[in-house]
């Protein structure tokens, strides 16, 4: 009798453990669903500004781990719509880049440039398809633009934190293009710039930009007010960064070094039931999920998980575990809807309602990161 006992409550946990683990066919069913469902309710013929141009980073990793040529279509015509261009003004003397925006002589803002990971994407797709003259067409103006840049003497591009999502996984992708190491030059004493007015040294996070270094400004209960969204970008670009730059490059180290403590502050202060609050040490400021800085941050540590610059083992697995939860259960709506997703912004707003319907473009495109990331993570 104690030995059937035994037997059924050891087929109760493995029954258990069958439940709990996901397999590969379920994590493309929902990359297929997300993606299925963004793509039939919203047209690819937008802008190439920043939000849309999110969006497609998460559809270009889709396409190259599933191989949907609808998804690549979609792709494809948002980059014809925008003559493969972000802003574009064509005087270069005209270009801006010190301040906030939209209009088409902000060529040299991280904005309008984050478009030129995916024009460079569906170049290197085109090519592996036969090269034609056709193909330059498509990074033409990421090599005007990105080259002006990096040949530049300025290095205060990058003033607020979403710029190193934006841009800097551009120019670790130019110099693959090219060869050309005077882009992760460009790369490096850019973020140096950066690290000098929005890197805090104490914990490794990112305040979104100069307005919000404490003391200077707080949250709530006086505390300092880290942007999860804001440090989801931060952490996504190091880790895309990472996968292209090579591991010979003299400041590999440097990035290697600041993803790596950036990924442990991160961790330590996600919430019980898997997601990350807007304000991260403070959750009281803006209590409630928050689904774009969570999917990021889930990318993030996946991709570099993946690439052996994390271990496979507690508190990385573990974070994992959790944000996966909450990403597919919390966050995914039933018909493929992404919800949670906090709006257009720069911080977190306490009362600010993000609900079940609270969806966006760049939102869609963090959950297809994570999720691409998370399928090859339980290969």
């Amino acid at each position: 009798m104690r030995k059937i006992i035994v037997i059924a409550v050891m087929a109760c946990l493995t029954l258990g453990i069958q439940a709990k683990g996901w397999t590969q066919p379920q994590v493309a069913d929902i990359i297929t669903k997300v993606n299925n469902y963004w793509q039939e309710h919203n047209p690819a013929e937008v802008r190439s500004f920043w939000d849309p141009a999110a969006y497609h980073t998460g559809n270009m990793e889709a396409y190259k781990l599933l191989g949907n040529e609808a998804w690549l279509d979609y792709s494809m015509r948002w980059a014809e719509h925008n003559q493969w261009m972000g802003a574009k003004e064509k005087d270069s003397s005209k270009w801006k880049y010190k301040n906030y925006g939209e209009g088409q002589d902000y060529v040299l803002f991280g904005d309008w440039q984050v478009c030129f990971q995916t024009y460079i994407d569906l170049y290197w797709i085109a090519n592996a398809k036969g090269a034609s003259t056709r193909n330059e067409q498509m990074v033409q103006r990421a090599k005007e633009v990105m080259g002006y840049e990096a040949r530049s003497e300025a290095n205060d591009y990058w003033w607020w934190c979403d710029a190193l999502y934006m841009v800097m996984p551009v120019l670790t992708k130019m110099y693959k293009l090219t060869g050309d190491p005077i882009y992760l030059d460009k790369l490096y004493d850019n973020i140096q710039y950066s690290d000098s007015i929005m890197l805090d040294q104490e914990t490794g996070l990112y305040f979104r930009d100069g307005k919000y270094v404490y003391p200077k400004h707080k949250t709530v209960n006086g505390k300092k007010d880290f942007w999860a969204r804001g440090d989801g970008w931060v952490l996504a670009g190091l880790a895309k960064v990472l996968q292209d730059m090579p591991q010979t490059y003299k400041h590999y180290e440097f990035f290697k070094d600041k993803y790596c403590r950036l990924a442990d502050a991160v961790i330590k202060v996600q919430q019980k039931k898997g997601y990350w609050t807007r304000s991260m040490i403070d959750p009281k400021h803006a209590p409630g999920p928050e689904t774009s800085g969570t999917a990021f941050f889930t990318y993030g540590l996946l991709l570099g998980m993946n690439h052996g610059i994390l271990p496979h083992e507690k508190p990385y697995t573990q974070a994992i575990d959790h944000a996966w939860k909450y990403l597919t259960r919390t966050a995914m709506q039933p018909d493929g809807k992404i919800g949670y997703v906090q709006p257009i912004g720069e911080k977190a707003i306490p009362g600010q309602v993000v609900n079940q319907d609270s969806q966006a473009n760049f939102g869609v495109g963090a959950f297809l990161l994570a999720a691409c990331e998370y399928y090859r993570y339980i290969q």
